[in-house]
C-alpha cells in the first residue's frame, strides 16, 4: 500500500487495521465497479460528520439534485394559475423583442436568456421577493440584464406597463420608452440595480448584503428580513468580478445572500464547458469557497429513473456525459436519445423501455420544474450560517422551438417567423388565449394578458400583495432623516495652517474625523480604503472610528499599546476591503444608493490611490453612476509628480480626464485645504438636501505645505470652478495670467515672483479647481446661444472670468495637458498649457517636475514665450530665461514612448 506524502506525516497507530480497510475498498473497486466504492466513500464521509469525526466535505457531489424528491418541500401555490401566467409572460416577453427588431432593424434584445430562466423567476416574484410597500424595504433582487423583456412582460400582466411600453422597448427616447436593461438612471422609478455589464451584478450582490449587515449591526437600520437575490449566467461566472469574492461572502457568513446561476450550458457564442461540466466545476468552486451549494439537475420526470437506479449506471452516466454532449441529446429524437444515452449498456435501456421516444425528448432539465426551484429556494432561506448558490440546470431558449432551443446561435437571434410562434402558441396552451387569425402574415404580433377579473390575473396581485408590493420597483422615501453637519466643522480648514506643512490628504483625514465625530450626521459617514490606510494616514482613525468586522476582534492587536492600535470592531464605522478597488466600490455603491434601497442615507468616502480608481475599476464607477449612488470618491496620492519613490504603474496623470467620461461625476482638482472644505460641504448639501444623484471626484495629494487661509469671497468660484488666488503685482510692464490646480500652485507662485522680478511681467493666479465644470458651464452656454438666436448671447464663467485679463494665459497642471486643454477654446487671447504627458516616473519630485516641464522656470519660460508672440517682450527675454534656468530645449520630449 502506498500513502500520498500529506497521510505519510500522520501516525497510524493500528497499520494492519489499515491495510484491512484498504483491501476492502480495492475489493469493492475490483468486484462492484469504480461508481460503487465512490458511493461506499461518500456513505463513510457523511457518516463521520454525522459523528462528529470533522472531516471537511467534499467539494464536489454526483450530478444530481441535491435535495432527493421524497425530501422537496411541500409546493403551497396553485400550480395550474402560476403555470398559466409564465406562459402569457414568456409569450409577451418574445412579442416584445421581435416586434422592436421588426419596427427597428438591429435594436436588438435577447430572447433566449428569459426563456430559459423564466420558471426560476417565477418562483421568485410568486414566493418570496419581498417588495417595498408600506415604506419596508423589502428584498433586493438583481436581475440578470439580459432577462429583461421577462420583467416587462411580467409588469405588463400586473397592469405597471401597457402595450405603448412594450411597444417601444429598447426605444428609450419615447415617452413611454423601455430600456434595454435594467438602468435606474434610465427608468429611477422600476430597476434599482444595474446588472448587464456582466460580472459586476454579482459582486455588488455580495457587498450589498455585507452592508446590510454593516447598516444591522451599527444601528443605523433593522435589516435582519432583508435579503440579497442574485440571478446570474453560467457563462458570466468566468468574469473574475464574479466568483473573485466569494469567498468574502462565506467568511462574514452573510446567509442573507442567495444567487441563483442559470445553468444553461451556453456563453454568448457557445458552450460554456463542452468539453467538461459547468455545474460540477461551480459546484466545486462555491463549496471550496464555504457557500452553500443546491444543485437543481434533473426535473420530475428522471425522479423514478433515479430511484430504480439500483447499480448506479444512471448516475455514473449523468457524471461521465459532458456539457456539450448534453446540448447535443436536447437537440436530438427520442429514438437516437435512447440509443445514445441509455443504449451502450443494457441495464440503462431497460430502465426506460417503458418510456415513449416522445417522453424521451420532453425529460425535464431541474431548472423548468417549477416545484424543484420551489424546494431549493425554501431551503436557502433556511440556510443559516452561509450564503447558498442554486445551481439550476436549463436549456436556453426553452419553449422557443427547435429552431432556437440550445442552439450556439440562441442568444444572437431576435427574430421569429409567424409559423415559430404558432408553434410557440401551441407549446405553451394559449390557442384560446390568441386565435389562429392573430398570426397571419402581415399583422402585428398580439400581446396577452388577463382581464382584472380574471382568476390569473387576482391569484399575481394577491401574491404581490402577501409579499408586500410590486418588484422591481426603486422609490426613494425617507425612513431615517438625515442632518447636515454642524457648519463649525470647516472653520479650521477655512484658517489655513499659517507655517505648518501639511498635504491635503492629511487636511482630508482630519476633515472626515470630524464629519464623523458630529453628533447628528457622524454616523452616516462610511469612511471606505482598500488596503492603503496607512498610506493615506488614516491609520489615525482605526481605534477612534474601528474598523467594521461582522464578528468582532478576537484577538490582541500586536499595536494594542500604541496610540494608533489597530481596531476592529462588530459596530466599527470603517470598511477597510483590503487588496480590492473593486470590493471597496461595491461597498461604495451600497452605502450611496442606501438613501433609496433602505430609506437610511449613507454618505461613503472612498479613499483609493488614484492611479487605481478610474482605471482599475471605471466600469464599476459608471455602474455606481446608473445605480444613482451619491458619495465622495477620493484619488489619493494624486499627480504624475508628487509621489515619491513610486512610478509608471502607480503615477496617475489622467484620472481627471477618465472621469470626465461619466456623466454623473464632478471632479474637483483642490490645491488647499479650504477648497476641499468648501467643496465637501457644498457636495453634501447638493446629496442630502437637494437630492442629487451625483459622485464627485476629488483629488488630495500628498505632498507637504503651508496650507493658506480663504480669502474672502472665493466660495461660488471654488464650487464652480476656478477664482482669482492673487492679483497682478502693480506697475508692470506687461501682463499675464497663470491658471493652476493641485500641487501646481508651487510652480505658479514662484514663477509669478519671478516674472515681476527679473522680466516685469505682472502676472495674476487663479486657482482652477475644476477645469469639468467649467467645460460644463461653457457647452451649455453655447447650447443655450445656439438654441436661441433672438436673444442676448450669454458668456461662458471662463470667458467672463479671464476677459478683463490683458496679455497670455498658461495653465500648469500635475495632470496631463488635456486636462487645462478641456476649456482652450473659451480662453480669450494667446493661451498655452502645461502638464505631465507621459509615463510615470520616479525620482524626487523636482527632478520630475523639471522633466515633465511644469515647474517654475517652465512656467516663467511659458509666459515669456506667448508674450514674445505678440510682440509684448522680445525674444531675448525668453531665451536668456531658457538658459538661466537651465531649461534644456534639446530634451527628448516627456510623453514619447519610443524616446
Amino acid at each position: 500500500m502506498k500513502i500520498d506524502g500529506f497521510f505519510r506525516q500522520f501516525p497510524d497507530i493500528d497499520p494492519e487495521e489499515t491495510q484491512e480497510w484498504i483491501d476492502s475498498l480495492e475489493a469493492v473497486v475490483d468486484f462492484r465497479g469504480e461508481a460503487r466504492a465512490r458511493f461506499l466513500v461518500r456513505a463513510l464521509l457523511s457518516r463521520a460528520r454525522e459523528l462528529g469525526v470533522g472531516y471537511p466535505p467534499t467539494v464536489s457531489t454526483p450530478y444530481v439534485n441535491t435535495i432527493p424528491a421524497e425530501e422537496q418541500a411541500w409546493f403551497p401555490g396553485d400550480e395550474y394559475l402560476e403555470k398559466r401566467m409564465r406562459r402569457l409572460i414568456r409569450w409577451n416577453a418574445a412579442v416584445m423583442v421581435v416586434k422592436a427588431n421588426k419596427a427597428v432593424e438591429g435594436i436588438g434584445g435577447h430572447l433566449s436568456t428569459f426563456a430559459s430562466s423564466a420558471a426560476q423567476y417565477e418562483v421568485g416574484f410568486n414566493h418570496f421577493f419581498r417588495g417595498k410597500a408600506e415604506g419596508q424595504p423589502g428584498d433586493h433582487v438583481y436581475i440578470q440584464g439580459h432577462a429583461a423583456p421577462g420583467i416587462y412582460a411580467r409588469a405588463f400582466l400586473e397592469r405597471r406597463l401597457d402595450e405603448e411600453h412594450l411597444d417601444n422597448f429598447r426605444r428609450e427616447l419615447s415617452p413611454k420608452g423601455l430600456s434595454s436593461y435594467p438602468h435606474p438612471r434610465l427608468m429611477p422609478d422600476f430597476w434599482e440595480y444595474p446588472t448587464v455589464s456582466m460580472g459586476l451584478g454579482p459582486i455588488a450582490s455580495i457587498y450589498q448584503a455585507r452592508f446590510n449587515r454593516y447598516l444591522h449591526n451599527r444601528g443605523l437600520d433593522d435589516t435582519a428580513e432583508s435579503r440579497v437575490w442574485c440571478f446570474i449566467g453560467d457563462g458570466e461566472c468566468d468574469e473574475p468580478e464574479t466568483l473573485g469574492s466569494i469567498s468574502l461572502a462565506a467568511r462574514e457568513q452573510l446567509d442573507n445572500l442567495i444567487w441563483v446561476v442559470n445553468c444553461n450550458l451556453q456563453r454568448l457564442d457557445g458552450p460554456v464547458r463542452g468539453n467538461g461540466k459547468i455545474i460540477q466545476e461551480l459546484e466545486a468552486v462555491f463549496r471550496g469557497a464555504g457557500w452553500n451549494v443546491i444543485k437543481v439537475v434533473w426535473g420530475w420526470g428522471w425522479d423514478e429513473l433515479v430511484a430504480n437506479d439500483v447499480d448506479g449506471v444512471l448516475v455514473e452516466k449523468m457524471n461521465e456525459t459532458v456539457d456539450g454532449a448534453y446540448q447535443r441529446l436536447k437537440s436530438l429524437p427520442g429514438a437516437q436519445i435512447r440509443e445514445e444515452f441509455f443504449g451502450p449498456d443494457p441495464r440503462l435501456r431497460r430502465m426506460v423501455e417503458h418510456l415513449t421516444d416522445r417522453q424521451l425528448e420532453k425529460l425535464p432539465r431541474g431548472g423548468h420544474d417549477y416545484k424543484k426551484l420551489y424546494a431549493a429556494y425554501k431551503a436557502a432561506t433556511e440556510q443559516i450560517g452561509a450564503p447558498t448558490v442554486i445551481l439550476a440546470k436549463t436549456i436556453k431558449g426553452w419553449t422557443l422551438g427547435p429552431d432556437i432551443e440550445g442552439r450556439n446561435a440562441t442568444h444572437q437571434i431576435k427574430k421569429m417567423s409567424n409559423e415559430q410562434f404558432r408553434h410557440l402558441r401551441e407549446r405553451l396552451s394559449l390557442e384560446e388565449d390568441i386565435p389562429e387569425e392573430l398570426l397571419e402574415d402581415g399583422r402585428e404580433l398580439p400581446y396577452c394578458r388577463f382581464a382584472r377579473d380574471a382568476p390569473e390575473f387576482q391569484y399575481m396581485m394577491d401574491r404581490r400583495k402577501a409579499l408586500n408590493g410590486m418588484l422591481p420597483f426603486r422609490t426613494v422615501r425617507v425612513r431615517r432623516k438625515i442632518e447636515l453637519p454642524d457648519p463649525s466643522i470647516y472653520d479650521e480648514f477655512y484658517e489655513g495652517t499659517g507655517t505648518h506643512e501639511v498635504s491635503t490628504t492629511t487636511a482630508f483625514v482630519r476633515l472626515l474625523r470630524g464629519l464623523a465625530r458630529d453628533k447628528d450626521f457622524g454616523e452616516r459617514v462610511v469612511p471606505i480604503v482598500p488596503d492603503e490606510a496607512r498610506t493615506f494616514g488614516m491609520d489615525g482613525l482605526f481605534r477612534e472610528l474601528k474598523i467594521y468586522a461582522s464578528g468582532g476582534q478576537k484577538y490582541e492587536p500586536i499595536d494594542a499599546a500604541l496610540l494608533l492600535s489597530y481596531k476592529e470592531s462588530q459596530d466599527g464605522q470603517i470598511l477597510e476591503e483590503g487588496i480590492t478597488e473593486a470590493g471597496s466600490m461595491c461597498s461604495f455603491i451600497a452605502s450611496g444608493t442606501s438613501y433609496a434601497d433602505r430609506g437610511v442615507m449613507t454618505v461613503p468616502f472612498f479613499t483609493f490611490y488614484s492611479m487605481f480608481g478610474f482605471q482599475r475599476v471605471g466600469d464599476l464607477i459608471w455602474q455606481a453612476a446608473d445605480a444613482r449612488a451619491r458619495g465622495f470618491l477620493m484619488g489619493g496620492t494624486a499627480g504624475r509628480t508628487t509621489l515619491a519613490g513610486e512610478g509608471l504603474q502607480h503615477q496617475d496623470g489622467h484620472s481627471l480626464i477618465l472621469a470626465s467620461t461619466n456623466p454623473a461625476v464632478v471632479s474637483y482638482d483642490p490645491a488647499f485645504a479650504y477648497e476641499i472644505a468648501v467643496i465637501v460641504e457644498h457636495g453634501l448639501h447638493r446629496m442630502c438636501i437637494d437630492q442629487d444623484d451625483v459622485i464627485f471626484y476629488i483629488t488630495i495629494y500628498n505632498e507637504n505645505y503651508a496650507q493658506p487661509p480663504m480669502p474672502d469671497g472665493v466660495t461660488d468660484g471654488i464650487v464652480n470652478g476656478m477664482y482669482r488666488f492673487a492679483e497682478a503685482p502693480e506697475g508692470m510692464d506687461h501682463q499675464a495670467t497663470v491658471l493652476f490646480s493641485g500641487p501646481s500652485h508651487g510652480a505658479a507662485r514662484w514663477a509669478r515672483n519671478e516674472l515681476a522680478d527679473r522680466y516685469g511681467v505682472g502676472a495674476e493666479l487663479w486657482s482652477v479647481t475644476s477645469y469639468g465644470r467649467l467645460r460644463d458651464d461653457a457647452i451649455a452656454v453655447e447650447r443655450w446661444n445656439r438654441l436661441h438666436p433672438d436673444r442676448a448671447p450669454r458668456i461662458p464663467l471662463v470667458t467672463e472670468r479671464l476677459g478683463a485679463v490683458d496679455g497670455p494665459v498658461v495653465a500648469v497642471t500635475d495632470y496631463m495637458r488635456a486636462v487645462p486643454d478641456q476649456v482652450a477654446r473659451w480662453i480669450p487671447g494667446p493661451y498655452t498649457s502645461l502638464g505631465t504627458d507621459g509615463f510615470g516616473r520616479s525620482d524626487a519630485r523636482e527632478d520630475l517636475r523639471r522633466f515633465y516641464e511644469v515647474n517654475g522656470p517652465n512656467v516663467v519660460v511659458a509666459v515669456l514665450s506667448q508674450l514674445a508672440g505678440t510682440g509684448g517682450v522680445d525674444q531675448g527675454a525668453v531665451a536668456e530665461a531658457i538658459d538661466r534656468y537651465s531649461v534644456d530645449p534639446d530634451a527628448v520630449e516627456p510623453w514619447r514612448v519610443d524616446g
